[in-house]
């Protein structure tokens, strides 16, 4: 075992050593009380924030290390009216008043620091020459980190709110132009306001979508 593997190994035991699973109100926060908001505080959402935020859901895992959500703020007026004609329209008001908007993409490029990043000399290349391929993981392993990025935001005590109610070209068009960069969905971020909120809708129980075999 390599230096480097040694010392992998032991901060990954001393993590579990140090907490080995969230209490009830962690649990409580990301999930099980969580609620996606529509209406939102005036408490703004500091850039620093959202520099904490990359920091913390980055680190969440993708196939090879490959990383290639990428992360737009909609958070200026202007960049706002850019948004604007993207939405669909019961969308408009929720995301104008969101403090930030998160534009989820990820990048049919990534191909170009898939060796940097997975540590295997060569392997970017099955991609660069596989339109198909490289389409699939990349959508596959960027929603999975705009799915961390969702939890990453309520772990810092802010509220989410997710949406697909937006054209996607309309978006890349606007705001991706000259870049492979492909958006997925949109997220509100901020303090949301929970008056009027709807009752949660049911969720599906264990033995209605999982088997064990």
């Amino acid at each position: 075992m390599s230096e480097d593997q040694q010392f992998a190994a032991e901060a990954a035991a001393a993590l579990k050593q140090r907490v080995s699973s969230l209490d009830d109100n962690g649990l409580d926060l990301l999930f099980r009380e969580a609620r996606s908001l529509r209406a939102w505080t005036d408490a703004p959402v500091s850039d620093e924030l959202l520099h904490q935020l990359h920091d913390v859901f980055i680190m969440a895992p993708t196939a090879n290390n490959a990383q290639p959500v990428r992360v737009l703020y909609v958070k200026s007026d202007e960049a706002k009216k850019r948004l604007i004609p993207c939405l669909n329209e019961g969308n408009v008001e929720k995301t104008m008043t969101a403090p930030a908007t998160a534009i989820i993409g990820h990048d049919l490029a990534f191909h170009e620091t898939f060796d940097e990043l997975s540590g295997r000399e060569g392997g970017g290349a099955r991609f660069a020459d596989n339109a198909a391929a490289a389409e699939t993981f990349a959508f596959r392993n960027g929603s999975l980190q705009g799915g961390y990025f969702m939890l990453a935001v309520r772990a810092l005590g802010l509220d989410v709110g997710p949406m697909s109610g937006f054209n996607n070209e309309a978006v890349d068009k606007e705001f991706f132009a000259g870049t492979e960069i492909k958006s997925n969905f949109l997220c509100n971020i901020g303090y949301g306001d929970p008056s009027g909120m709807r009752p949660r809708g049911r969720r599906f129980a264990f033995n209605e979508i999982s088997e064990i075999l």
